[in-house]
C-alpha cells in the first residue's frame, strides 16, 4: 500500500503537484496519465527516493522492494543474457559464488552457494531470461552477444528485460513500449497481466493502458485524481465529472444573478433589509464552483496533394536489403537515417546495385511484390529486424534494390518520416528556419501561418528547437513534411515522441489524407483507426495478413513457443468459433510445415530430459551426506552438474530458434 498524505512536489521552481491525499492499494496496475510537463515522471522519482517532497509524506511499505527501466544502458560486454539475469542480484551474485567456488575447489562453498540458489528459486533463472529476451525480440542467436554490440533502440529492450527480471513488489516504467514492435508490445502486456506486485506505468498508448491498467492516475494543473478503470473508464469519468461540474456552476451563477438582483434592489428599502441581509449572506456562502475550462484542441492537418496519379508506385519481384560495406559514395549517400526531406520523385526500374562479389550484400526481404494506389492505407506489422524498415526505405527510394524493379509515376512525392528523423533537426535553428531552409522564397508570414496550424503560434515559431520537448520536435518534422504537399506518406514509428493528444490529433490529420499512407507503429489505436489493409513481413517475404489487429494478436498468441499461448489473456478469451488467420497468401499450414515436427518434438524432449538430469543432480549436491563422504564425488556431480547447464543452456537456445523458424 502506498500513501499520499498532503503531498506536494516541486521540480526547481515550479510546483508541479500539490495538496495530494490518497492511497494506492498492493496489486493495482496503475497508468499514470496527464499531458506533458505534469509531472509523471517526477513522481516515479518521488517514489523511488531520487526527489523528496515539497510537502507532505509519502509512506511506501517498508521492505518494498522496486524495479524501474533504467534510462541508460553502459556499453558493456558481458553477453545480453548475463545483463539481464543481473537483474535478480542475489541469484546473479548465488551463480557467481558458485562458479568461484567450482573454480577453486571450495566444496563447502559449493554446497553453501546451491542451498542459496534453492531458496531464490535460481535455478531456472538462466531460462527466465532468455524468455524475457524473446519476447522482447531478441534472436537466441543474439542472447550471447555482448551489451555493447546492440544499438540504442535494443539496448532500451535490455533495461527493460533487465527490469522485468528484478524482483519486485512495485514495477515503475515510464513509457515502456516507445522502442518496442507491436509483437514485443503483445507480448508485454501479457507479462504485466500475470505480474503480481504493483505496478504504475507512463504510456500515451491508450491501447495498451486498456489492456493493462487496472486504475488510473490523472495528473492536471497541479492535482492527481484516481479513476477505477483503464484508460477508456477514465475518459468516460471525467467527461461526466466535467459535464456535471459545468452543470452546477451554470446552476450556481444564476443563483448569484438573482441573489445579487433582490440585494440591489432592496438593500435600501428598511422593509427588505432583513431580506436582503439574508441574502448576502447565502451569497457568501455559495461554493464558488468552477468553470470547466476547456482544454485547448490540437488539430493539424496535411495539405492535399498538388497531383494525385491513381498508381502511385509499385515493386515488382523486389530483392531488398544494404550494402554492409559501401561500393560507392553513391552507395554511401544511399542509406542516409531518414532527414526530414522529401523522397526522390522518382527512381529508374532496375535501379540495381552492382554485381555481388564487389561488395558484402545482406539480402533482408525477397521477391516483394507491393504497389500503392491513391487512397491505400496499409499497415505494416511484423517483429523488428524482419524488414519493416528496409522495405519503407526502398518504397522512397533511399535503398538501391538488389534484385527486381522499383516503378513510380513521375508525379510521386513522398513525405518520409524515418526513426531518426526527429534527431536529424538541426541544433540552434527555428521552426521558422527550418521552413526556409526548404523553400527559401517563400514569405515569413506564410510560414508563420502554417506553423499556427501546427501549434506553433506567435514566437514559438522563431524560438530554437533547443529548447522544444520531444513531442514538439515530433510535431515540427511532421509539419515540415506536410509543407511539402506530399501524395504518398511513409510513416515509420510516428507517435514514439507524441503524447495521446498529439496521437489523436495525427491520427485525425492521416483519415482526412487523401494521398496513400504505409505505416509502420507500434500504437494500435492509431494503425487501427488509419489503416485499412495489412501487411505481414517476417521470414525475409511480404505478405498480405487477412484479418484486423484483434486478429494480429490472437494469431501471435496461438504460434508455438509463445508465453501468451500458456495462459490466455483473462477477462478477454478469445471467441472459439474464431480461427486466428495467417496471411493471405499462405496456406493455414504452411508455417508449422517450415519446421519437421519431430525435430521440434526432439529438440523439446532433449531440453525436458537434461532439465530432469540437473535436478537430479542439484539435489544430490544438496544433500549434506555427500561432504562427508569427501570431496572427490562431490566435484564430480558438480562438475556434471556445469556440464549439464551448458548442454540445456544451447538446448533451449536451439529450442528457441525451432520457435521462432516455425511462427516465421
Amino acid at each position: 500500500m502506498i500513501s499520499f498524505r498532503n503531498f506536494a512536489l516541486r521540480r526547481g521552481e515550479r510546483l508541479l503537484l500539490s495538496d495530494v491525499d490518497m492511497t494506492l492499494q498492493a496489486g493495482w496496475r496503475l497508468g499514470v496519465v496527464g499531458r506533458n510537463g505534469t509531472g509523471k515522471s517526477s513522481l516515479f522519482a518521488a517514489l523511488m527516493g531520487q526527489l523528496e517532497a515539497d510537502r507532505g509524506d509519502l509512506d511506501l511499505p517498508g521492505k518494498a522492494r522496486i524495479a524501474s527501466v533504467a534510462q541508460e544502458t553502459p556499453s558493456l560486454p558481458d553477453p545480453a543474457i548475463d545483463f539481464v539475469l543481473s537483474g535478480d542480484a542475489a541469484v546473479h551474485a548465488a551463480i557467481q559464488a558458485e562458479a568461484n567456488a567450482f573454480a577453486n575447489e571450495d566444496w563447502e562453498a559449493v554446497a553453501q552457494a546451491h542451498h542459496r540458489l534453492e531458496e531464490l528459486n535460481g535455478y531456472d533463472a538462466s531460462a527466465r531470461a532468455g524468455r524475457l529476451l524473446h519476447g522482447l525480440g531478441f534472436p537466441a542467436e543474439t542472447h550471447a552477444k555482448p551489451v555493447s554490440d546492440f544499438s540504442g533502440g535494443w539496448r532500451v529492450r535490455l533495461n527493460v528485460a533487465r527490469a522485468l527480471m528484478t524482483p519486485s513488489d512495485l514495477l515503475l516504467l515510464d513509457e515502456p513500449t516507445n522502442h518496442l514492435d507491436l509483437d514485443a508490445v503483445l507480448w508485454m502486456e501479457q507479462w504485466l497481466l500475470r505480474y503480481p506486485g504493483t505496478l504504475l506505468v507512463i504510456s500515451h498508448d491508450r491501447e495498451f493502458l486498456d489492456n493493462v491498467t487496472t486504475h488510473t492516475l490523472h495528473l492536471n494543473e497541479g492535482k492527481a485524481k484516481l479513476y477505477t478503470g483503464d484508460y477508456t473508464a477514465f475518459e468516460r469519468q471525467r467527461a461526466e465529472q466535467l459535464r456535471q461540474q459545468q452543470i452546477a456552476h451554470e446552476k450556481e451563477q444564476a443563483e448569484r444573478a438573482h441573489l445579487q438582483s433582490f440585494i440591489d434592489r432592496f438593500k435600501a428599502k428598511a422593509s427588505k433589509a432583513k431580506q436582503a441581509q439574508s441574502r448576502m449572506k447565502r451569497l457568501a456562502k455559495l461554493a464558488g464552483t468552477e468553470a470547466v475550462r476547456a482544454e485547448r484542441s490540437l488539430r493539424i492537418e496535411f495539405p492535399a496533394p498538388q497531383r494525385l496519379p491513381n498508381s502511385l508506385i509499385r515493386l515488382n519481384h523486389v530483392d531488398a536489403g544494404y550494402v554492409v560495406e559501401p561500393l560507392s559514395r553513391e552507395g554511401e549517400r544511399g542509406r542516409g537515417e531518414g532527414a526530414v526531406r522529401d523522397a526522390p520523385s522518382s527512381a529508374p526500374a532496375g535501379h540495381l546495385l552492382p554485381q555481388a562479389g564487389e561488395g558484402n550484400i545482406n539480402t533482408i526481404l525477397h521477391d516483394v511484390n507491393f504497389g500503392l494506389e491513391a487512397g491505400d492505407r496499409v499497415g505494416l506489422l511484423g517483429p523488428n529486424g524482419a524488414g519493416k524498415s528496409t522495405l519503407v526505405k526502398t518504397l522512397v527510394g533511399e535503398l538501391p534494390l538488389l534484385a527486381g524493379e522499383r516503378n513510380a509515376h513521375p508525379d510521386l512525392r513522398i513525405g518520409y518520416f524515418a526513426q531518426h528523423t526527429v534527431e536529424s533537426l538541426h541544433a540552434g535553428q527555428s521552426a521558422i528556419d527550418h521552413l526556409r531552409d526548404i523553400a527559401p522564397d517563400s514569405p515569413t508570414q506564410a510560414f508563420r501561418d502554417f506553423l499556427g496550424k501546427w501549434n506553433f503560434p506567435g514566437d514559438r515559431a522563431f524560438e530554437s528547437i533547443d529548447a522544444f520537448s520531444g513531442g514538439e520536435r515530433a510535431r515540427l518534422a511532421l509539419a515540415l513534411i506536410a509543407w511539402r504537399q506530399p501524395n504518398v506518406l511513409l510513416l515509420d514509428e510516428p507517435t514514439n515522441h507524441l503524447d495521446l493528444d498529439m496521437r489523436e490529433a495525427l491520427a485525425e490529420a492521416l483519415s482526412d489524407f487523401d494521398g496513400a499512407i504505409v505505416m509502420v507503429s507500434h500504437d494500435r489505436h492509431l494503425i487501427g483507426l488509419v489503416c485499412e489493409t495489412f501487411w505481414r513481413v517476417a521470414g525475409g517475404k511480404v505478405e498480405a495478413f487477412d484479418g484486423d489487429l484483434d486478429e494480429y494478436a490472437a494469431w501471435l498468441r496461438s504460434r508455438p513457443g509463445s508465453e501468451s499461448a500458456k495462459a490466455d489473456k483473462p477477462d478477454k478469451p478469445d471467441k472459439p468459433a474464431k480461427s486466428a488467420p495467417t496471411p493471405a497468401s499462405v496456406p493455414a499450414a504452411k508455417p508449422a510445415a517450415r519446421i519437421n515436427p519431430h525435430k521440434l518434438a526432439k529438440a523439446e524432449s532433449l531440453v525436458a530430459d537434461l532439465e530432469t538430469r540437473l535436478a537430479a543432480v542439484t539435489d544430490a549436491l544438496a544433500d549434506p551426506a555427500l561432504y562427508a563422504d569427501g570431496a572427490a564425488r562431490a566435484g564430480e556431480l558438480g562438475r556434471q552438474q556445469a556440464q549439464l547447464r551448458t548442454q540445456l543452456e544451447s538446448a533451449e537456445q536451439a529450442l528457441l530458434a525451432l520457435y521462432e523458424a516455425s511462427a516465421a
